[in-house]
């Protein structure tokens, strides 16, 4: 418990950064709001949780000591971030209808499932936080991983509510999602190069 503050300050530069989630999550709120995020936030962050558990338990390790495993969650997680991308672009104004679009609980989760930062993120989180390795710690350190994230999460999604806000006709709506769709594709391009 003693840890967790120097834990806070150490995620604070990773989980608010833009990255992967973080950049689909502004998206997300810009297009839809808010609210439409809380399922795929959910998504996301019970997979946050469980694979940063295995990975405290010494389960990830297979998969960050293999080089090609690893490089193929890298570009699966680049294709779909691209994928979103494209997506986002494409989109027009913002309608009613458009609910059927937005993310969900399964779309939450396998954005972390192919997102290669986080798993990294957590390894490193663990090489400098774990010291006794039970399972308490494990799902204390996760715990605290996890509810910093979701922290991040919604503020991204609320600035990016804040801005859609800004942007309701139909012209300023497609600058705005090709606003978004640029940092996307750039996020998945940096994926693949990493």
């Amino acid at each position: 418990m003693s840890e967790i503050p120097a834990l806070l300050l150490f995620l604070l530069p990773l989980a608010y950064s833009p990255g992967p989630g973080n950049m689909v999550f502004a998206a997300t709120g810009a297009r839809f709001g808010l609210r439409a995020t809380l399922p795929a936030s959910v998504g996301y962050h019970l997979a946050t949780w469980g694979v940063t558990v295995l990975i405290g338990m010494g389960m990830g390790r297979a998969l960050l000591s293999d080089p090609v495993l690893l490089r193929a969650v890298q570009l699966c997680g680049a294709a779909y971030v691209l994928w979103l991308a494209f997506r986002m672009a494409r989109a027009g104004a913002i309608r009613s209808s458009d609910s059927a679009c937005v993310m969900g609980v399964g779309d939450g989760a396998l954005l972390l499932l192919l997102n290669p930062k986080a798993y990294m993120i957590i390894a490193l989180m663990f090489t400098q936080f774990l010291q006794g390795g039970d399972w308490v710690e494990v799902a204390v350190i996760a715990s605290v991983f996890t509810l910093n994230n979701l922290v991040s999460f919604t503020l991204w999604s609320a600035a990016g509510d804040g801005l859609a806000r800004l942007f309701r006709d139909p012209a300023r709506a497609r600058v705005m999602n090709l606003g978004l769709a640029l940092p996307l594709a750039a996020v998945a391009i940096w994926m693949t190069l990493s």
